[in-house]
C-alpha cells in the first residue's frame, strides 16, 4: 500500500531553510527593483482587501511594483542605517516601514502617483473586531427585509424576534452596534445582512524617495521621527 503524503515527515531544518530562502528571494527582489525604479514610496493601509489590492497592482504593473510582508525583511533589503543602505537616503524609507505598511516602487510621475493613491478607496462590510463607525439600531416591529426562513438564524445572532403571521417581527428595540466599539461576530453578520458597509480600504502615502530628494507626506511625521525610528 503506498504511503500517504500527509504522513511524510519534513525535517525542521528543511522548513527553516525554505523560510530563509524565501526571505532572501524577497530581499533580492526589492534590491533589484530599487535599482530599476526612479521613485520609492512607503504607504500604510487600512482595512486591507486583497482582491482590490490585486486589481490595483495589476493596473500598475507595467510601470510599478508593490511589496508587502515582513517590515523587517523589507528594512533589511533597503538598509536599516546609513552605513548599510543600498542607495543614498534609503535608510530613511526603511525606518518608516512600521505597522501595516508596504513599498511602492515606480517610474510614474509624482503627481500621478499621489492622485492615484488619494483616489484609491473601496467600501466593504466590516469584519469582526473592526470599530463601528456609527450606531445601528433596529426598532421594534416587523422586519420586512427578512424572510420567515431567516427567523431562526436571526435569533442565533441575538435578535429578539418572532414570527407573526409569517412576518419576522422584532419584539423590542435592538442595538446592532455602538459607534466607536469593536464589532462582535454577530454584529458583523447582522450588518452584512442589513447591507451596512462600515469598512473603507485605503492606501495612505507616508513618504517618497528619489535619488534627488526625500519627502514625508504625513503631517504627524517630521525628520526627527525618521532619525529616532
Amino acid at each position: 500500500m503506498p504511503k500517504s503524503k500527509r504522513n511524510k515527515i519534513v525535517s525542521l531544518s528543511k522548513t527553516k531553510k525554505k523560510g530563509r530562502e524565501h526571505k532572501e528571494s524577497i530581499v533580492n527582489a526589492i534590491r533589484e527593483a530599487a535599482e530599476s525604479y526612479n521613485s520609492i514610496y512607503v504607504f500604510s493601509f487600512e482595512n486591507m482587501r486583497n482582491l482590490k489590492l490585486k486589481e490595483f497592482r495589476e493596473q500598475l504593473k507595467s510601470t510599478s511594483r508593490f511589496f508587502l510582508g515582513s517590515n523587517k525583511v523589507m528594512q533589511v533589503a533597503l538598509g536599516r542605517s546609513a552605513s548599510d543602505e543600498i542607495r543614498p537616503g534609503l535608510y530613511k524609507v526603511s525606518k518608516l516601514l512600521r505597522g501595516d505598511a508596504g513599498l511602492f516602487l515606480t517610474n510614474m510621475p509624482r503627481d500621478e502617483v499621489e492622485s492615484l493613491f488619494n483616489k484609491f478607496e473601496e467600501t466593504d462590510f466590516a469584519r469582526t473586531g473592526s470599530i463601528a463607525t456609527e450606531k445601528v439600531e433596529l426598532l421594534e416591529g416587523p422586519l420586512d427585509q427578512f424572510t420567515h426562513e431567516m427567523e431562526p438564524f436571526l435569533r442565533k445572532q441575538g435578535l429578539p424576534v418572532r414570527l407573526n403571521k409569517g412576518v419576522v417581527e422584532l419584539v423590542s428595540d435592538f442595538v446592532v452596534c455602538e459607534e466607536g466599539k469593536p464589532l462582535s461576530p454577530e454584529s458583523a453578520r447582522l450588518l452584512r445582512l442589513l447591507g451596512s458597509k462600515m469598512a473603507t480600504f485605503r492606501l495612505n502615502l507616508i513618504c517618497r524617495w528619489s535619488p534627488e530628494d526625500f519627502e514625508l507626506y504625513k503631517e504627524a511625521l517630521d525628520e526627527s521621527d525618521v532619525e529616532s525610528a
